[in-house]
């Protein structure tokens, strides 16, 4: 992103501020133990994370939105992740030091996610993120959700910015076109939960971190 002038940056929270991986695993694998069907190892769960219940629902049970039974096993993860939300979730080992750096250089940062208030809102402020940014855009703030442009239009409405002087990082193809729709500069997070059969090459981002550090890298901060 060398020559871009960037003013903020806007991040996605799950896959990419903070691990909430185990959490969403472990809600999905209530369910599935409930029923007397075999749990699903992490590593099955984690690609489906960046799809919120929608992904958790198809990975353990084949079900799509808009299939019979999906609505009520989507409202049963739901409520069964809401009493796991904050049990192992964290930030990933390096994003403190990166906002850090942002705050240190003057860049104020923003949180941008598809996730439902009443999940984002608790989950930020126990890892810290929240009220230390003033901004967390989450699924239900604005009428649409990624990869519509609306959420990032309105974080960057709260910074007093034009979009253009915005960075959106997130690891899902979602990210990168609600980006590109909002005429922000994107990077792809390659750390995140991708989706499975990600190929990063297609999400025509501006750049690929391979860790969060490597941001500090792309703004010449580091």
């Amino acid at each position: 992103m060398a020559g871009l002038k960037v003013r903020a940056v806007l991040f996605d929270l799950d896959g990419t501020l903070a691990d909430s991986a185990p959490g969403l695993a472990d809600a999905t694998n209530d369910m599935l133990q409930a029923r007397g069907l075999p749990v699903l190892p992490l590593a099955a769960l984690r690609p489906a994370v960046g799809s919120g219940a929608r992904g958790m629902v198809g990975t353990a049970f084949g079900l799509a939105p808009g299939q019979p039974g999906f609505e009520a096993l989507r409202d049963e993860f739901l409520d069964r992740y809401a009493l796991r939300l904050l049990e192992k979730t964290r930030v990933f080992d390096e994003v403190p030091a990166v906002l850090a750096a942002l705050e240190a250089a003057g860049l104020p940062w923003g949180i941008v996610t598809n996730k439902a208030r009443r999940f984002a809102d608790p989950m930020a402020r126990a890892l810290g993120l929240v009220p230390r940014t003033p901004v967390l855009v989450t699924g239900d703030s604005t009428p649409h959700t990624k990869p519509h442009p609306a959420p990032l239009l309105a974080a960057a409405q709260l910074l007093a910015l034009a979009p253009g002087d915005c960075v959106y990082v997130g690891d899902d193809a979602r990210d990168m076109q609600a980006g590109r729709a909002a005429g922000m500069a994107t990077a792809a997070a390659a750390w995140g939960y991708l989706g499975h059969g990600a190929r990063l090459e297609d999400w025509s981002a501006d750049v690929v971190l391979s860790d969060p550090m490597a941001l500090l890298q792309s703004l010449e901060l580091a």
